[in-house]
């Protein structure tokens, strides 16, 4: 039983002799491959450092209890085991599994929940009432992280995600990974305004290695140095900081500074003196153990956890189809969406009960870097797993790791955000971009999702229903911009009619609809083996007690076999008889 749509338009393991008039498109490695050691450890480590720069955002602006450092090892250390279940039993794409806003804002609507403000009480109580901060702030975190899990993991067991991911089609896709890359603008801009001229030369240092060299350098200084890009850019500005800060010219802020200071949720500005260093240093080996207390499943923290799975649900799937599209391979099937999903859902599980206030999902910037550095390899982010998990006991590596300015974490995060944006805008190629149908729902989707979701966050008083975790859910939700657009272009997309080539789709065999996307590039039906897992997850997932719910969403479906008889074959041949007879 063969799959057809394989491996044509990946990569060879061996790097074959490019033509010069080529030189600016590199090609990439093959997902099943192996880069050499050396280059090998060289693009695991920047998959590390991408993915420190979304620790940097979500995990900074979260933590402000004791031990931080030991919370935020915790964090690397089931980053680590959710990416190696991901590729091996996930999706199988090369996916780094990580924080996102997906739960940033939840969390940050879970702990500044106000009440008996004026905005809030609509001029029914006789006088205001202070902040209400949670209790047990970390415990409520992971009671969000837990719920966050069961979420992502019953809407990849009950198909949702699937069958949701199969009904996009390019109208769907292109807002909402256009809004994937624009949802961390200001997030990044923050990051970049510690120093600007550090943030510029770190982007300016990513341009040039990974798209100008080809012009004058040979082929194979160009393919290492585009494959490094992210890697070298950040090694060479933190060396000019370093050198800066020495000299006592500039002053930056680095992670772990922003940790140990004491400040308010959303703060804008971080000035340099208000920074003190923890009194004693972290250990350099402390094992991520179960933490002393459950986590607190209130109320609140239910809903935030909710708002977080939902909108995980969607960005995670959104962030497969990127890695797929720069690996030139199919939309994921449903079969890979749900699994992938499922290991999502495992992995803020897990990370929530053993004590991390924050849960995983696939990361965007690190999919992202597979078109910056052309580089698809299933075995680098593997051992970048591995490294995760090594820092993850060593808090006092992880520490060295976060002691990267906050400019060059904001810079990456610009470099690698906006190929997510690219990623969509290809997209509208495969649809009819001229009707006025089209031009509406993507304009609409676009500008309300950008729009509605800011002013929700800049007036958070306006919901008050009287109900905490209620207010927190819709709160959570209306300011989530991936879920906005995510729900929105999916109800214009099969609400407003249209015909199947104006909405980039085909039929095929008059009965299956695809996307036109996946046609053009030769995806006719199947999708390559790519997606499906090892043998041994196959035999598993076959055997008869596992055949029905809750596994039947993460089975490979069976491919019909056409049997073609020995009569339908000889009808094909040239009839020998007829031929002499007719000489």
């Amino acid at each position: 039983m063969m799959r057809t749509g394989g491996c044509k338009n990946l990569m060879t393991c061996k790097e074959e002799p490019l033509d010069p008039k080529k030189a600016g498109r590199i090609q990439s490695l093959e997902v099943d491959c192996s880069p050499p050691l050396l280059l090998n450890f060289a693009l695991a480590l920047q998959h590390v450092l991408v993915l420190s720069s979304l620790c940097a955002l979500v995990v900074g602006t979260l933590i402000q209890e004791e031990g931080k450092e030991r919370i935020v090892a915790f964090v690397l250390f089931y980053s680590g085991i959710s990416t190696l279940l991901q590729s091996y039993i996930g999706s199988r794409l090369p996916l780094i599994q990580a924080p996102s806003l997906d739960f940033l804002i939840p969390a940050i609507a879970l702990l500044t929940t106000q009440s008996g403000t004026p905005e809030a009480c609509r001029g029914q109580c006789t006088e205001p009432e202070e902040t209400v901060a949670p209790a047990h702030p970390i415990r409520e975190l992971r009671g969000m992280t837990v719920v966050t899990g069961m979420v992502q993991l019953a809407v990849g067991l009950t198909h949702l995600s699937g069958f949701a991911l199969g009904h996009c089609g390019p109208l769907v896709l292109a807002p909402l990974l256009c809004m994937l890359g624009f949802s961390i603008y200001r997030e990044a801009a923050l990051l970049c305004s510690d120093h600007w001229g550090m943030a510029a030369l770190a982007v300016v240092l990513t341009v040039i290695l990974s798209q100008h060299l080809h012009s004058f350098l040979r082929l194979s200084v160009f393919s290492v140095c585009r494959r490094l890009s992210v890697l070298l850019s950040v090694m060479v500005t933190w060396g000019v900081c370093a050198a800066l800060v020495q000299w006592g010219h500039v002053h930056l802020i680095s992670v772990t500074q922003m940790l140990s200071t004491k400040r308010i949720l959303n703060a804008t500005v971080i000035h340099s003196s208000d920074i003190t260093f923890p009194d004693d240093s972290a250990p350099w080996l402390d094992f991520p153990l179960p933490a002393s207390a459950l986590p607190l499943l209130s109320g609140k923290s239910i809903a935030a956890g909710v708002a977080g799975g939902l909108s995980a649900s969607i960005s995670s799937p959104a962030v497969y189809v990127v890695a797929a599209r720069l690996l030139k391979a199919p939309v994921p099937p449903a079969h890979a969406c749900n699994r992938g999903l499922c290991v999502d859902g495992l992995g803020s599980l897990l990370a929530g009960l053993m004590g991390a206030p924050v849960g995983l999902c696939s990361s965007v910037p690190n999919a992202c870097v597979i078109g910056l550095s052309q580089s698809g390899s299933r075995r680098t982010v593997q051992l970048a797993g591995v490294f995760l998990l090594i820092l993850g006991v060593s808090p006092q590596l992880a520490q060295i790791l976060f002691s990267v300015p906050l400019a060059i974490h904001g810079a990456m995060l610009c470099v690698t955000y906006a190929l997510a944006i690219g990623t969509g805008i290809t997209y509208f190629q495969h649809a009819d971009v001229d009707s006025g149908r089209n031009i509406f729902n993507i304009g609409f989707t676009v500008f309300m999702s950008v729009a509605l979701p800011r002013w929700f966050s800049l007036h958070s008083n306006f919901i008050h229903t009287g109900a905490p975790s209620v207010d927190v859910l819709l709160q959570s939700l209306l300011t989530l911009p991936v879920f906005f657009v995510g729900v929105l272009a999916f109800l214009l997309e099969h609400t407003v009619s249209g015909t199947l080539s104006e909405r980039g789709l085909v039929r095929h065999e008059s009965t299956k609809i695809l996307s036109l996307a996946d046609q053009q590039q030769g995806y006719s039906h199947s999708p390559d083996g790519i997606y499906d897992p090892p043998s041994s997850v196959i035999k598993v997932l076959n055997l008869p007690g596992l055949r029905t719910i809750p596994f039947c969403a993460c089975r490979i479906p069976p491919v019909e076999e056409v049997v073609v008889t020995v009569a339908e074959m000889s009808s094909l041949l040239p009839d020998k008889d007829a031929g002499v007879g007719s000489g």
